[in-house]
């Protein structure tokens, strides 16, 4: 076990203490499923594995993959290895079929969470010092809550701003002089945007850390970051289903990836395709399993982000390389999941519009906009008003913000104008520029 004392003691623990504490929780993790989820009794058994045939940690390949598609099979609760009354906190996020993917949390679970974030914020170089800025989204997404519930946890002060107005976020961020900052690197353009739009020296202000995650990035956006706030710019990854942010974070010391915390989480790298297991240092799909997670532990989780693991350099635990893409259709504008299927849905309750549809991905400054462009149906075409034309575009819009959960501009345009597939059907063109890579002039 641990030789050093404290609940950050692992952080320093050698390699072979830390292989030892993360087996004993995976067998415990794998037998608290088994025991207390009918669903994963069920699946352990016509996989032909029990928990008894865990002996070292590699044979947690024998078991199966827990998908998304298990999660919308089981919504709301059916995975839940706890009774109602000891769940706390729930959370959601998009899922594949216009279901959000719940999760929920035991009082045990909100603290780890937040013991990880509070590891997460110190690791980026944080202090019970400091303010904390926070302008990720609050409510049934984890961003907000994470950082909010971390900060607290490591004695700093939390301005839980929320991803508001542009505008407010640079008066408060002059007025209340916060250290650092949490947020989508693409928001943080857009705030860097609104400093110079108001004649403001970005480079003055107090910030001097950023922990961006929600969204995939670039090494190009750090830089352009880093330049136009003068601040370290650090990447945080996580996702709702596992726990939300904090789940990697990348250190200080080095920046150099992302500091998996291993003692909670098992990850893996698999090929997307047939799902073998893959060495470390060869990129394919994370694969991760809840260690410590009491009231919705997940086994062998397919997070569909392409990366891969790397040796541990700041910590013994092992890294991630930044996630590269997805290997799946899922899209991550603005921070909010989105599936096409989703907005497809979506469209299906306005009786004129057609099932012919594309998703088209514009960045309007920093920030990533969708367009929604779909074909009204034949009976209609040629016959709508000016006014009624605007009307139907405007009530898709209002299906779209109330089942997908996001603000996009759809066109309405005549049959056929939408190219057909005799395979599977393209519904995603991605016309954002590569500009975000490029500083400033």
């Amino acid at each position: 076990m641990v030789a050093a004392q404290g609940p950050e003691a692992i952080e320093s623990a050698s390699l072979d203490e830390l292989r030892s504490v993360q087996f004993m929780r995976l067998k415990q993790a794998v037998s608290r499923a088994y025991e207390n989820v009918p669903y994963y009794r069920a699946k352990f058994a016509a996989a032909e594995v029990h928990p008894s045939d865990l002996k070292q940690i590699d044979d947690i390949t024998k078991f199966p993959f827990t998908t998304r598609a298990d999660l919308n099979e089981n919504y709301p609760f059916g995975l839940l290895a706890v009774p109602m009354d000891e769940i706390v906190r729930i959370h959601a996020s998009s899922g594949t079929t216009g279901r959000p993917t719940v999760v929920a949390y035991t009082s045990k679970d909100v603290d780890t969470w937040s013991q990880l974030m509070a590891r997460s914020i110190r690791a980026a170089g944080g202090r019970a010092s400091d303010k904390i800025h926070v302008a990720y989204g609050y409510g049934l997404s984890t961003g907000g809550l994470g950082a909010h519930y971390g900060g607290e946890y490591l004695g700093a002060a939390v301005i839980p701003i929320g991803a508001g107005s542009i505008e407010r976020q640079v008066q408060v961020i002059n007025d209340f002089k916060p250290d650092i900052i949490m947020a989508s690197p693409s928001y943080m353009l857009a705030i860097a945007d609104e400093f110079h739009r108001q004649g403001l020296d970005a480079r003055a202000s107090s910030l001097r850390l950023g922990l961006f995650g929600e969204e995939p990035w670039t090494e190009g956006m750090r830089a352009q970051i880093e330049k136009r706030m003068g601040l370290d710019a650090l990447d945080i990854y996580g996702l709702s289903e596992i726990m939300g942010p904090g789940v990697a974070q990348e250190c200080i010391e080095t920046k150099d990836g992302l500091t998996v915390w291993e003692d909670h989480f098992l990850p893996e790298i698999i090929d997307p395709e047939s799902g073998a297991p893959l060495a470390d240092g060869t990129a394919g799909e994370l694969v991760l399993t809840t260690l410590t997670k009491q009231g919705m532990p997940l086994i062998r989780y397919r997070t569909r982000d392409l990366t891969r693991l790397l040796p541990g350099t700041a910590r013994q635990m092992r890294r991630m390389e930044r996630v590269k893409g997805r290997s799946d259709d899922m899209l991550i504008i603005r921070g909010v999941n989105i599936f096409p299927s989703q907005v497809e849905a979506a469209l299906a309750h306005e009786r004129n519009l057609a099932p012919h549809y594309m998703l088209e991905l514009h960045r309007h400054g920093h920030l990533d906009e969708l367009e929604v462009v779909v074909e009204a149906r034949r009976k209609i075409s040629g016959k709508l008003t000016a006014a009624q034309h605007n009307a139907l575009e405007h009530r898709a819009e209002h299906f779209i913000k109330a089942f997908v959960g996001i603000a996009s501009r759809v066109r309405v345009v005549d049959p056929g104008t939408i190219e057909r597939s005799h395979g599977k059907a393209k519904r995603v063109i991605d016309l954002r520029t590569k500009s975000q890579d490029a500083p400033p002039s």
